[in-house]
């Protein structure tokens, strides 16, 4: 026979676990700021990314869409920083990354793609189209190519063959000084990106962040690596938690610099996380960074590593180890290039 006080008990434990599952499962309440649709993104080629996203936000579009539309600007501007036109690997090639997240937790990637001129259209159609979260290689491009992406011509843009036969002159594959002459043709190493001496870098990821006029948030991502890297190597801009992450209840945030050591911390994921605890956008990525400079100690010296992140209040804010990151904003009132603080 059941005792009746452990009956009574077990009927309380009972409906408190129903009530927990209930908010558990339940669907959370956008706190967003309404009516403010917002765009940043990494580095100066951000403000024509932005240009385009921000013709969709502000016509109460879909953040997705805005920061799909954004970095495919980027994408097929045939640049020796992002997209087909970039520095190749070692071996000759040029290897694409991307990921993208919505406001729901839906996330997609694409890693060591070739050939195909905008992966982060792949890792949407990933993300849509299939019960997984990232696709490589080979997989990644005959996916691309079963979803109607063209295959494009396998060869490098005039620029990046011009530094890849200045790179093969030496083949050096360690960091390259912190500050060199910028002659305009050397192309950036294995260990990019590189400090030139008027302060700016050469850099080869493009990053966005926006909000919608529903409050809520979505984010991409799109590389081509590291320039003259080891063939295979993947860095963290296809990898959600580290370039990228999506809290629709926090915010947002993307990376930008030497992948390795974003991936190690988790970067953007953590740098929601510091903001889940109350710190603003700069303080959450001003604390992630300390993190990054405490582990690679005398070596940050030879790094470049930026945060850039978006509250669900419409607050933004940036933080780099070093000078010279900036980032490109587009609301209702600005548009504009901001440079961000940093650790030196």
């Amino acid at each position: 026979m059941i005792n009746r006080r452990k009956f009574i008990m077990t009927s309380v434990f009972s409906s408190a676990a129903v009530a927990v599952n209930k908010n558990f499962f339940a669907k959370p309440a956008v706190i967003g700021v309404k009516n403010k649709p917002i765009v940043i993104s990494t580095w100066d080629t951000g403000l024509e990314a932005n240009k385009a996203a921000w013709k969709i936000l502000s016509a109460g579009g879909r953040a997705l869409d805005a920061v799909e539309s954004g970095v495919m600007v980027t994408e097929a501007s045939q640049n020796c920083c992002v997209g087909l036109g970039a520095n190749p690997d070692r071996d000759g090639f040029v290897t694409l990354d991307a990921s993208i997240m919505d406001e729901n937790f839906n996330c997609g990637s694409v890693a060591f793609l070739e050939r195909i001129k905008h992966p982060i259209s792949v890792a949407r159609r990933v993300m849509e189209k299939t019960p997984h979260v990232m696709l490589v290689g080979i997989g990644a491009q005959e996916f691309a190519v079963a979803e109607g992406f063209p295959l494009e011509p396998q060869k490098l843009s005039p620029e990046a063959q011009k530094a890849y036969n200045e790179w093969l002159k030496k083949s050096e594959y360690k960091p390259p000084p912190i500050n060199i002459e910028n002659t305009g043709n050397q192309g950036h190493g294995p260990f990019a990106p590189t400090r030139y001496d008027d302060g700016t870098w050469n850099h080869d990821t493009i990053g966005m962040v926006a909000m919608d006029a529903h409050g809520n948030l979505s984010g991409s991502c799109t590389t081509s690596g590291a320039g003259f890297k080891m063939r295979g190597r993947v860095g963290d801009s296809p990898i959600i938690g580290a370039g990228l992450y999506v809290d629709n209840e926090v915010g947002a945030c993307t990376s930008t610099g030497q992948g390795e050591d974003v991936i190690r911390v988790a970067g953007s994921h953590s740098v929601v996380e510091c903001m889940r605890q109350g710190l603003s956008p700069e303080e959450a990525c001003k604390k992630i960074i300390e993190r990054i400079v405490k582990i690679k100690g005398e070596k940050a010296k030879e790094i470049q590593v930026a945060f850039l992140a978006l509250s669900n209040t419409g607050e933004v804010g940036a933080f780099a180890i070093h000078k010279g990151f900036s980032y490109a904003l587009r609301d209702n009132g600005n548009e504009k290039m901001v440079n961000a603080k940093s650790f030196d």
